[in-house]
């Protein structure tokens, strides 16, 4: 006997499968760490386009200046959420697909868009008319690649890891590295040049440093990640005595200004000489950072 279409219909609901357990996994604090990051790069993404506003209508050039401080500082801010996001998640056994992609998003957004606009507004716009379009061109270039890096790191990230496979290096320099260097080099030149001021040869070697930036993001050359510091880290008194240093050059007036451009080349660099060090000299300087 035929069921009528009313009991297809309920047999049909019952039979329905259940998604539910596919549901991606959302932490709290680690991706509310992801959210703040994520609003200072719209903030400074804002900030970077007030800024260029007040400059169109002829504002005083330390109106302009202080647009532009504040989008490099908000920038600075999404590194510290960047690197508290990871944390939390690792320190809670919470990492998880949705995390990563989220902070993926993120990235883009702090990482790529907002250091894009600031050295194409903030420094590179007085490249000669002739040549003016290389400022927008290197810009994309760094977006672009940084795009690229996020999504590569996504997929070496989901890939099965085998038996023993400890190496938490990352291949090609992370954005938010890439993105804290732009971003201190820019704030040191601030405090050199006033806002609307030709650089004259600086132009060119932040167009180089931009293009260099955008290959490293995408290249194969290996950077410490530092992930395996956390809360229960044991420090080495050199490793003490180094924070210890830097914490107080970040905060003493004369020196704040360099301190984060040395910071971030340092680690460029480091990546770049890494393979040319004995590894006893590697594994000494990996037990003082804790990289």
């Amino acid at each position: 006997m035929s069921k009528n279409p009313s009991q297809k219909h309920e047999d049909q609901q019952e039979e329905a499968p259940d998604y539910s357990h596919l549901e991606p996994k959302i932490y709290l604090l680690p991706n509310l760490m992801t959210a703040g990051n994520l609003l200072c790069g719209f903030l400074a993404v804002l900030s970077i386009f007030e800024g260029m506003h007040v400059e169109i209508i002829g504002e005083n050039q330390a109106v302009i200046h202080d647009y532009y401080e504040r989008a490099i500082l908000l920038i600075f801010g999404s590194c510290l959420f960047d690197l508290l996001d990871g944390r939390l998640a690792r320190l809670g056994g919470q990492e998880s697909p949705f995390g990563r992609e989220f902070d993926s998003i993120a990235d883009v957004i702090s990482f790529g868009m907002a250091p894009a606009l600031l050295i194409s507004r903030a420094v590179l716009f007085n490249l000669p008319e002739k040549i003016s379009w290389i400022a927008w061109f290197v810009s994309f270039a760094y977006l672009l690649c940084g795009a690229m890096r996020l999504a590569r790191f996504n997929c070496l990230a989901a890939i099965p890891k085998q038996p023993g496979d400890e190496d938490t290096d990352f291949l090609g320099i992370p954005i938010p590295m890439a993105a804290g260097f732009i971003a201190s080099i820019t704030f040191l030149l601030s405090n050199f040049y006033d806002a609307g001021t030709d650089l004259g040869a600086w132009n060119y070697v932040l167009v180089g440093l931009m293009l260099g930036l955008s290959l490293l993001m995408i290249s194969n050359i290996r950077y410490p990640s530092f992930k395996k510091v956390d809360w229960r880290t044991k420090g080495s008194l050199w490793g003490i005595l180094l924070a210890t240093l830097v914490l107080v050059l970040l905060f003493n007036k004369t020196t704040r200004s360099y301190t984060p451009a040395v910071i971030f080349t340092l680690y460029l660099i480091y990546g770049l000489v890494r393979p040319l060090l004995s590894r006893k000299m590697r594994h000494s300087l990996s037990e003082t950072i804790g990289g």
